[in-house]
């Protein structure tokens, strides 16, 4: 395959530790000629970049949009019909609330061929590194994975389905609705339920809160806990493995 010939490449970057990425992710970013960037990726990443490689951000930070997703779809197929090899890289997994499919949808349009790399989803990865997992025989069956943020900027229906349910809820982008995720719960009687909160998981400047239903918003408070961060609701809470020490052992040989 010619470097010149226009494709897209979708990678996902994985939760924030740089080691969390694939090495077939790395593969394509050494090879891009051209790297749209968000904002939740570790930027350690980007050295793996030739030096010659192209580096857009195009991420949101503190509710500013670097690019509207009308102005990215459009900067991917420029740049990739301009240089050839086009990496989109994207936090987690971008085919979990990423928007990736919604890219490779547009551009594929214009004719670029299309890849994808997936990544470790944070709402796995995050959960795991705090020893917290997200099935466990006798604590939990099944798992919901759900927007806490629509397309029209409200809490998913889906949160109300599944605080019916006794499956582990992890809510992605929902700090700004945790009142109502919590007003929700309490109305199925679980106020007790054990929920954490997460906030910049897998990387060194980590921050957990570890509380109750009834308990959360004052936590939240008091560790100033904010976005980005991934909420976990359910018994598996209370299964939370201490692993520092086994973690550091492993990384110390």
């Amino acid at each position: 395959m010619s470097l010149q010939t226009p494709r897209l490449t979708v990678v996902g970057a994985g939760p924030g530790d740089e080691d969390l990425i694939t090495l077939k992710a790395i593969k394509a970013i050494e090879s891009a000629n051209v790297i749209l960037y968000d904002a939740l990726i570790n930027e350690s990443l980007l050295k793996y970049a030739s030096e010659d490689t192209e580096l857009i951000f195009v991420g949101k930070r503190k509710g500013c949009y670097a690019f509207q997703q009308e102005q990215i779809n459009e900067l991917i197929v420029s740049k990739a019909k301009e240089k050839g090899h086009v990496v989109r890289l994207k936090g987690g997994d971008p085919f979990i609330f990423g928007r990736g499919a919604e890219e490779i949808d547009y551009v594929r349009q214009f004719g670029l061929e299309t890849f994808v790399v997936p990544g470790i989803s944070s709402s796995v990865a995050v959960p795991a590194y705090q020893g917290i997992p997200l099935t466990k025989r006798g604590a939990s069956e099944s798992f919901w994975v759900i927007t806490g943020t629509t397309k029209k900027h409200q809490l998913s229906n889906d949160v109300a389905l599944a605080a019916k349910s006794t499956a582990t809820v992890v809510v992605l982008m929902g700090m700004s609705k945790l009142g109502e995720i919590v007003k929700i719960f309490s109305n199925e009687n679980k106020q007790d339920t054990h929920i954490a909160i997460i906030q910049n998981g897998t990387r060194d400047n980590e921050n957990v809160g570890i509380g109750t239903i009834s308990t959360i918003e004052k936590i939240v408070a008091e560790k100033q806990l904010a976005n980005p961060a991934i909420i976990i609701i359910g018994d598996v809470v209370k299964e939370r493995a201490v692993l520092s020490a086994v973690y550091n052992e492993v990384v110390s040989r």
